[in-house]
């Protein structure tokens, strides 16, 4: 995937019979996929315009250009959607795209490299940081919180954390 465009969400089959998707959005505001202009798949080898037509469970029921029928719409199941950069909205200092904190090295407050950002999650309850690395025996979830991330520098490409006690398996 091109450095050049950020995950901003996944389609999820028919919606009804004559080709509506169901769509889900990973932007902070759902509803604002509909207009990063036209959306591509992992590999960028197609592209979809979607016109969001109303709100369903989970996400958005949308119609995407070219899309006629269920059986097309039903092809297009869990293809994940891609926006340009460029055509995203700039973040705050204190926010991050996923995409930019995924590889950066970890290191503690003593500055000891612990691994690097394999993932972040959200369960619902806020942005998990997955960290992976030679001296884990399994993945860390790290709360990407000011107190347990407290310096992020992407252009140093790492993070700083002080872990929650036990976040880190011994």
């Amino acid at each position: 995937m091109s450095e050049d465009r950020i995950c901003v969400g996944s389609l999820g089959g028919a919606f009804g019979v004559r080709g509506e998707v169901r769509l889900k959005s990973f932007c902070a505001e759902p509803e604002d996929i509909g207009t990063y202009g036209p959306l591509w798949n992992e590999d960028g080898s197609r592209q979809f315009i979607v016109g969001i037509t109303g709100a369903v469970s989970g996400g958005f029921a949308a119609v995407i250009d070219g899309v006629r029928s269920k059986e097309e719409a039903d092809a297009l199941k869990g293809v994940k959607l891609y926006a340009d950069r460029d055509a995203l909205p700039s973040l705050p200092d204190d926010e991050y795209y996923h995409a930019d904190l995924i590889g950066l090295t970890v290191v503690d407050t003593g500055g000891v490299e612990v691994g690097r950002v394999s993932a972040v999650l959200n369960h619902g309850a806020g942005d998990l940081l997955e960290v992976s690395g030679p001296g884990l025996r399994s993945p860390a979830l790290i709360p990407f919180t000011l107190a347990a991330v407290p310096t992020v520098d992407l252009a140093a490409g790492r993070v700083i954390i002080d872990p929650p006690e036990g976040a880190l398996p011994e």
